[in-house]
C-alpha cells in the first residue's frame, strides 16, 4: 500500500485530482465526479471536523466487529461495494469546491504526518495504527480516482 503520509505519493494523488474534469464519467457506479469527491471528503471529515454524529456504543462495536477491518487493511475495495450512510452523496456539489476541500485535507494529512495519526482515536473503529489510518485514508481516494479513470 501507498503511503498518503509520504510527500511524494500526497502529490502523486493531488495530481491524478487534478486530472478529474466536471465532465469526467465514471467507469463503474453511480456517483458523478462531483459527488465522488464530496464522497471522499467525508472520510476526512470524520477524522478532522465535528459535523457527524458519533456512533453509540453498540453501533460502534458492530463497526470495530464488521467493518473495521475491511477499511483498514491493504485489500482494495471490491467496486460497486455498499458504503455507510454518512458516505452516501445523492444530491449534486460544487466540483471546484469539493475538489479543493480534499486536495487541503490531502494536503493537511500528510502534513500533520504518521507520529500525528499513530494510535489515534478514529470516528468509527477505535484507536487506529498509523498503518491503518495510512489505508483507510490511500485506498478509498485511491478506489475512487480509479472508478473515473485517473
Amino acid at each position: 500500500m501507498k503511503n498518503i503520509f509520504d510527500l511524494n505519493e500526497t502529490n502523486a494523488v493531488i495530481d491524478r485530482i487534478n486530472n478529474l474534469e466536471t465532465t469526467s464519467q465514471p467507469k463503474w457506479g453511480k456517483m458523478s465526479v462531483d459527488q465522488m469527491l464530496a464522497h471522499c471528503n467525508v472520510t476526512y471529515e470524520l477524522a478532522f471536523e465535528d459535523i457527524h454524529p458519533k456512533p453509540n456504543g453498540f453501533k460502534k462495536a458492530l463497526l470495530k466487529l464488521f467493518v473495521k477491518s475491511i477499511v483498514v487493511n491493504e485489500k482494495p475495495y471490491k467496486k460497486n461495494s455498499r458504503t455507510a450512510p454518512e458516505f452516501l452523496i445523492t444530491d449534486s456539489k460544487n466540483f471546484e469546491i469539493e475538489k479543493e476541500r480534499l486536495i487541503n485535507y490531502l494536503n493537511k494529512t500528510q502534513n500533520l504526518g504518521e507520529a500525528y495519526f499513530d494510535n489515534r482515536e478514529s470516528h468509527s473503529f477505535g484507536k487506529l495504527s498509523k498503518q491503518e489510518w495510512n489505508n483507510m485514508f490511500y485506498k478509498h481516494v485511491d478506489h475512487h480516482l480509479n472508478q473515473f479513470g485517473v
